[in-house]
């Protein structure tokens, strides 16, 4: 509590003062002839003793202060200490104060007496709304006890003064007279807080900051409102006195806890007046119609018009104001005539796992009014489907009953259901009419057996992860059951839907794992639920399958910075005090990681914040404006930084073009001014003409290198040395020539005998493989004419194939079989030769030729055979 432990003493006994600080009258009060000073004091623990000056007058007594209740602090005795308490009048008592001054406190210890900091007291300050002045107007006059020393400057702050809307409250800065400078809106703003300030004429604060709480009192401003002008309502003909029929309401701005905003009700007029003027009423707090008089009729009368007002100041007729709204009421059928089922028995049959099929179609009869509540029938299964299976669905143009399966069945639970149904309307029957015995029927309905499919028994299943859930992670099982108990079957799993492919499930066992990042900001993700639907098939015959929908509840994190808005703008080149261009940020997350937004320029380049300034408006918006007074029109990028308020915050750099341009009288861009704002300057065209140079040059030295490039390519010889080549040695002639096959060599001996009676003589299925084959030649790859040196190992490739898969090219076979060798040979029998493994040659080197050799130096340079 404020004053806890304080005890309060007033010097008049006409007066007391509470607890709380609060001023009472003892007795009466009207017949002081003018203002009442006296002091009150106030005693505290530890011995602290404080004391005040109270002035009071009644309202509408002329004082010598300005008009209002007058309350002055004045300074105690000179070494008192002094610390703040609140000390109030009573509302009917407290206007605003016209002078406010620093008392001092006083304390009263052993140690003799010594001076405390001051401070400022002061009651809340009533304003009344709409007042027709003359503005400005002085509210209250603040002071300090140094002016008599130094020379004090005054200054208030707050919404009201220094921020929007501004200007509405003023201080002499030399005074200290704190005025209101127009009329006030309560419906637009109901109280002001703002802060007094007192400094020397170097800017240093002699007191401390005080707090005024200024409240607007209500004026009967504003009629009471309905929302409608027209209500609709309903009573059942035959209804007793006192039933509701409906209820109306108008609204008032102004304040309910008065007068001003408190509503009644009356009946101004009835139409038609039968069976008499007044067939209703309304209840003046509520706005509840209701019934006084019995003889409602729909027959006779299908509907009342009833004129009702609305008047505020608690229904004052002579001081309130006052709005009118149309009741329409309207007389509907009562239910005289129960439906009646046109058979006792009903019969028909259901596939089990099948849903929403109709087994069975009950009819009945009913005489009230078509296609009104009292007609419409409602059927209810009463016995025979605990579970709900089934459900009997209205058809809204025949009344007719479909009974409707919702709960697949189950043939090895239940072969056969046996339903007792029964018919009523939507409207209950009228008061003495008693249910007909044909309302209820049996209904018997057949279960078909068919393969049921697999189940998930959660269906659909919610689980919560927090986006950005890494690829590969675990995230539930989703496995369902084969409602087939007695059939040994295996269920496999697949996906279904998975509209961003984020999921993957194990064939056998149903577990789910991510295969991409979880992204609560993607298009698929709705109301932070993502949805992804799986498929079970079992092995029967022939295969049932059965879905089920995962939905993962994804907690949003802080992952999105926030975006400037506008991305464009304009203002006027000139500094003004209402001009400026508001911006807002939009954010893909959710609370708490949106708004309140934090607002900023950069500090670097320097321009930006000596040319403008953001204010803050709210928690989503800020004004950017001009800092300078003037700024040459043109189109500017103004770089801004917007911070949201997640954990932790990110923060983006946003670019707004703001077009800076003359403006007319209303503050709107003129049409020389965004001509020229949106021209292009020198120093725009010689950057441009720059880059179109600098793009031109990079163009020519691009091409010339190209062709050196080209030219390099022809020129270019082998960069391999020839020992180390592992290409087998081959080298580039420009012109071939030597080796044995240029040797001046007659091979048309071996490929064509001379005689062919060795050929003919032979034996059937015995011919000759060194003859060459009388078919077409195969085709050689051409070398190109200026071959490139990594070109070369794959034109010795494909020439290779080329001469193994071409029979025309000698040998015609590796197996050559020669009928006839010829007599008389000089040259010794190759049998003579002799073989041998061992021998003093060393084939180490050929480890060294390179990985073509390596399998013969694996042959003849591994040492000795096994």
């Amino acid at each position: 509590m404020e004053n806890e432990g304080v005890v309060f003493q007033s010097g008049d006994a006409r007066f007391s003062v509470g607890t709380d600080g609060s001023i009472y009258t003892q007795r009466e009060v009207a017949g002081l002839s003018g203002p009442v000073q006296f002091t009150v004091t106030a005693s505290g623990p530890h011995t602290h003793v404080w004391e005040t000056t109270v002035k009071l007058a009644l309202m509408g007594q002329p004082t010598p202060s300005p008009p209002g209740n007058q309350i002055t602090v004045e300074q105690g005795k000179e070494g008192e200490r002094k610390e703040e308490k609140r000390v109030k009048a009573p509302p009917e008592f407290q206007a605003p104060p016209t002078i406010i001054m620093f008392p001092r406190q006083r304390e009263t210890s052993s140690k003799g007496l010594r001076r405390q900091k001051r401070d400022w007291v002061i009651p809340p300050i009533n304003v009344p709304e709409n007042s027709r002045g003359p503005f400005p107007q002085m509210l209250v006059s603040i002071r300090s006890d140094q002016d008599r020393n130094i020379s004090i400057r005054y200054s208030i702050t707050g919404v009201g003064a220094d921020q929007p809307p501004n200007e509405v409250f003023s201080i002499d800065p030399v005074a200290g007279k704190m005025f209101v400078t127009k009329p006030l809106d309560r419906e637009r703003r109901s109280s002001y807080h703002l802060r007094a300030h007192a400094v020397n004429m170097n800017g240093e604060r002699v007191e401390s900051p005080i707090d005024l709480y200024i409240y607007v009192i209500d004026m009967n401003d504003n009629r009471p409102e309905f929302k409608n002008q027209v209500y609709n309502g309903s009573v059942d003909e035959g209804s007793k006195p006192g039933t509701f029929v409906m209820h109306l309401a108008a609204f008032d701005n102004d304040d309910n806890t008065t007068a001003n905003g408190m509503v009644r009700y009356r009946i101004l007029s009835q139409t038609p007046h039968s069976p008499i003027p007044n067939m209703f009423t309304i209840n003046s707090e509520t706005g509840d119609i209701v019934t006084v008089a019995a003889g409602l009729d729909r027959e006779k009368v299908s509907q009342y018009s009833i004129i009702v007002q609305a008047t505020d100041m608690e229904g004052n007729l002579n001081f309130g104001l006052s709005n009118t709204a149309t009741a329409i009421i309207s007389v509907t059928d009562i239910n005289d005539n129960p439906p009646e089922l046109t058979s006792r028995t009903f019969s028909g049959e259901v596939p089990e796992n099948r849903v929403n099929v109709v087994v069975a179609n009950l009819t009945v009869i009913d005489r009230d009014q078509p296609h009104s509540p009292n007609w419409n029938a409602v059927y209810r299964i009463i016995s025979g489907d605990p579970i709900g299976h089934f459900t009997i669905i209205t058809d809204q143009h025949t009344n007719d009953g479909m009974v409707t399966v919702v709960k697949p069945v189950d043939f090895e639970q239940n072969r056969a259901f046996m339903l007792t149904v029964v018919v009523n309307n939507q409207a209950p029957l009228a008061s003495g009419i008693q249910s007909s015995l044909q309302s209820t029927s049996g209904v018997t309905i057949s279960v078909v057996d068919i393969n049921e499919p697999p189940y998930f028994p959660t269906n659909p299943k919610s689980i919560r992860f927090e986006e950005g859930v890494p690829a590969g992670t675990s995230l539930t099982t989703f496995s369902a059951s084969d409602p087939d108990r007695f059939m040994q079957q295996s269920i496999r799993y697949s996906k279904l839907a998975d509209p961003a492919d984020w999921l993957s499930i194990n064939n056998t066992n149903g577990q789910i794992i991510t295969t991409a990042t979880l992204d609560r900001e993607s298009i698929y993700v709705k109301n932070n639920i993502y949805e992804a639907t799986f498929l079970a098939v079992d092995n029967g015959f022939p295969m049932a399958s059965g879905t089920g929908t995962l939905q993962i509840y994804l907690i949003d994190v802080n992952d999105n910075a926030p975006s400037l808005l506008p991305r464009e703008s304009q203002i006027c080149e000139r500094i003004n005090r209402n001009a400026g261009i508001n911006i807002t940020a939009a954010d893909a997350d959710t609370d708490p990681n949106v708004g309140p937004f934090v607002f900023e320029l950069p500090t670097f380049p320097a321009s930006i914040r000596r040319n403008w300034t953001v204010s803050r408006l709210n928690g989503d918006y800020a004004r950017l404006s001009l800092r300078t007074q003037y700024l040459e029109p043109g189109v500017y990028e103004v770089p801004v930084i917007v911070t949201d308020s997640g954990n932790p915050p990110l923060s983006n750099r946003s670019i707004i073009k703001v077009k800076v341009c003359p403006c007319d009288e209303n503050g709107d861009c003129t049409l020389v001014g965004a001509v020229a704002a949106a021209g292009l300057g020198t120093g725009a065209i010689i950057a441009i003409l720059i880059c179109i140079i600098i793009l031109l040059s990079m163009v020519l030295v691009f091409v010339l290198w190209m062709k050196r490039r080209e030219k390099e390519r022809q020129t270019k010889q082998l960069l391999i040395d020839p020992e180390d080549d592992v290409r087998d040695n081959i080298l580039k002639y420009d012109e071939e020539g030597g080796g044995e096959e240029d040797q001046d060599y007659d091979l048309s001996q071996l490929q064509q005998p001379d005689s062919l009676e060795h050929i003919i003589s032979k034996p059937p299925g015995v011919r000759r493989v060194d003859e060459r084959p009388i078919i077409p030649e195969s085709q050689y790859p051409i070398r190109p004419v200026v071959p490139h040196p990594g070109d070369i190992g794959d034109f010795i490739n494909e020439g290779l194939r080329a001469a193994d898969n071409d029979p025309t090219a000698p040998p015609y076979d590796s197996l050559l079989v020669f009928d006839y060798e010829g007599s008389g040979s000089t040259v010794g029998s190759v049998s003579s030769l002799n073989s041998s493994s061992t021998g003093d040659q060393d084939y180490d080197y050929l480890n060294d030729w390179g990985p073509r050799f390596k399998k013969l130096a694996d042959m003849y340079g591994g040492g000795d055979d096994e």
